[in-house]
C-alpha cells in the first residue's frame, strides 16, 4: 500500500510565502528532491498530487486545494480507514514549536491545530505519523515566543516569513525532507530519532 504524505497550508498565491504553508512548502521539497512528477489537480480530492517512488516505497504526496481548516476532506479520498491512516504521514506548521525546530510525533492529539483536527475528524483516528514545524519566534532558552489571543494567532501564522527567518526556515526543510525520507525508507522509529535530535 502506498504512503500518503500530506503537506498542509493553504492554496493561492497570497498564502505562498505564509508560515501556515510550512507543511506544504516541504512536500514540494520532498516531490523535488525525490524526482516526483508536477504536481497535478485531482478533482475528486480536491488537492494537487504526484506519485512516485521514495527508495523502494511507493508514495503518493498530497497538497490539499482546500484551505487549511477543510484539509481532512483531501486527504479522506486516499486513506479510507483507520486502519490505513498506518501510511500516512502530515507534514505541518506548528506555533508552538521555535522556528528551526522540527517534531516527529505519532497518534497524538492535534494540539488545536485546525488543518489536523479536520483530518482527525474525517479519518476517525489520531493514528497517524506527523512532523510539525517550528514556526514561532525563538525566545528564552530556545523555546517559542508565545503568540496568544486566537486573533494574534491567526495573524501571525498567516503572515509571511521575514528575511531573516526564510534562511532558518530553508535549512529547516531539507531536515523536514530528509525525514520523510528515512520515514518512508526505513520506518517511523529512525525518522523520529533523526527529526527530534537537534
Amino acid at each position: 500500500m502506498a504512503l500518503v504524505i500530506v503537506g498542509l497550508g493553504n492554496p493561492g498565491k497570497e498564502y505562498e510565502k505564509t508560515r501556515h504553508n510550512a507543511g506544504r512548502n516541504a512536500v514540494m521539497v520532498v516531490a523535488k528532491n525525490e524526482g516526483f512528477d508536477e504536481f497535478v489537480f485531482n478533482a475528486k480530492s480536491k488537492a494537487l498530487i504526484t506519485k512516485g517512488n521514495i527508495g523502494k516505497e511507493s508514495a503518493v504526496l498530497v497538497l490539499p486545494e482546500t484551505m487549511m481548516n477543510n484539509s481532512g476532506k483531501a486527504v479522506s479520498a486516499f486513506v479510507k480507514s483507520p486502519k490505513a491512516a498506518k501510511n500516512l504521514l502530515i507534514i505541518h506548521d506548528d506555533i508552538d514549536l521555535p522556528l528551526g525546530t522540527i517534531k516527529m510525533v505519532f497518534g497524538r492529539g492535534s494540539g488545536g491545530h485546525k488543518g489536523v483536527e479536520s483530518i482527525m475528524r474525517a479519518i476517525k483516528t489520531e493514528k497517524f505519523a506527523r512532523i510539525r514545524i517550528g514556526v514561532s519566534a525563538v525566545g528564552k532558552k530556545n523555546q517559542a515566543k508565545k503568540v496568544s489571543g486566537e486573533e494574534k494567532v491567526i495573524k501571525y501564522v498567516i503572515g509571511k516569513w521575514k528575511p531573516s527567518e526564510e534562511t532558518a526556515f530553508k535549512k529547516v526543510l531539507k531536515k523536514v525532507a530528509e525525514s520523510a525520507r528515512l520515514y518512508a525508507t526505513e520506518g517511523i522509529a529512525p525518522a523520529t530519532q533523526f527529526a527530534n535530535t537537534r
